[in-house]
């Protein structure tokens, strides 16, 4: 199955007719069905690493002071504990504790609800272990690849750049750090320098303003430790929005 890095930006992307929602509208129409699909969300940070294995996981609405429609958005896709069990098993060094109540939230379902509206396909998410460096979540991602040939889609969902504190509320309006710390990140993709990636504090000031807290990076990460040997890679979104937000999505093994 394909593997996705996706900037999923202002939450309103999930009902808004945006330019990003019809890229993800278009993924879900021209990529093979998944069997089921695990999301590593910016939105879930724990202290160790958890899975969620609800049944019926609920719609959580992680926001404030937005429209009450994004409010009312209700994604009522399937669990899969099957799934979850699969992937503590296969993980038992990490290790992964199974969560039951955890529910889906909107770095998860403000991108998968426009790719699959029909809610059909099982879902599980992966939460970021805040007390592990870098490093240890690309690693992660390459011990994760194996579902990948098990029918499972694996979606990572946050932004290279987000720096909510210097955010224009202006969808045209561009940081120059920012819009230089994307294209950075960009050429060291293409050239295959994940270690620079890791250790992107080496890039100064653009690095501490676009990344000033961890858990919209590391999704990232996760994408290009799934990356085989020779794997197509390609970009879509690839736009600094808002000022300090990057949209740029990447896809492993298709194309947009």
């Amino acid at each position: 199955m394909p593997a996705l890095f996706i900037g999923h930006g202002n939450p309103m992307n999930a009902i808004q007719d945006t330019q990003y929602r019809r890229s993800w509208q278009e993924l879900g129409r021209s990529l093979p069905r998944p069997k089921a699909i695990l999301c590593i969300s910016a939105h879930w940070e724990t202290e160790g690493c958890y899975i969620s294995g609800a049944e019926a996981p609920e719609t959580i609405h992680d926001f404030h002071g937005f429209p009450q429609p994004l409010f009312d958005v209700q994604y009522p896709a399937p669990g899969s504990p099957m799934l979850a069990m699969r992937i503590a098993d296969v993980l038992f060094d990490v290790p992964v504790k199974i969560d039951t109540m955890r529910g889906i939230d909107h770095g998860a379902w403000s991108v998968l609800m426009p790719m699959y509206p029909d809610a059909d396909i099982p879902i599980v998410q992966l939460s970021l272990d805040r007390s592990r460096p870098a490093a240890w979540h690309y690693e992660l991602g390459k011990k994760l690849s194996f579902l990948r040939r098990e029918g499972v889609m694996i979606v990572a969902s946050g932004n290279i750049v987000h720096a909510l504190g210097e955010i224009i509320w202006k969808e045209s309006a561009r940081h120059n750090w920012a819009i230089e710390f994307d294209a950075n990140i960009h050429d060291l993709i293409l050239a295959g320098d994940y270690d620079a990636i890791i250790h992107f504090e080496a890039f100064g000031e653009p690095a501490r303003r676009s990344v000033p807290t961890l858990e919209h990076f590391l999704p990232l990460l996760y994408t290009l430790g799934m990356q085989q040997k020779g794997e197509s890679l390609s970009f879509f979104n690839d736009a600094v929005t808002m000022g300090s937000l990057s949209m740029r999505s990447i896809l492993l093994g298709g194309s947009p």
